[in-house]
């Protein structure tokens, strides 16, 4: 058998199937991440056609502060199955 060829076995244990939670990130930690890197990402656009090199940097340190609040809140218990969005039967 070469290198490249995979058994069936070795394949079935190792792709998902339907039936797996991925976590598509539903959750007020990934929405604020995103919409943060959203609002960056526009400012980054309108400095580039614009020809701002300090707006558009500012735009990037944007888009890198929405990644580091999206994982604080994810560590605050804001992500998906954290600790503040368990249903507590309130």
């Amino acid at each position: 058998m070469s290198k490249t060829t995979v058994s069936a076995n070795q394949a079935t244990s190792t792709m998902a199937s339907h039936a797996d939670a991925v976590g598509h990130g539903n959750s007020p930690a990934a929405w604020t991440c995103v919409i943060v890197m959203l609002v960056g990402a526009l400012i980054s656009s309108i400095a580039f056609v614009i020809a701002s090199t300090p707006i558009f940097i500012g735009g990037v340190v944007v888009m890198v502060a929405g990644l580091i609040v999206g994982w604080a809140m994810r560590k605050a218990g804001y992500g998906v199955g954290g600790s503040k969005l368990q249903n507590n039967g309130h």
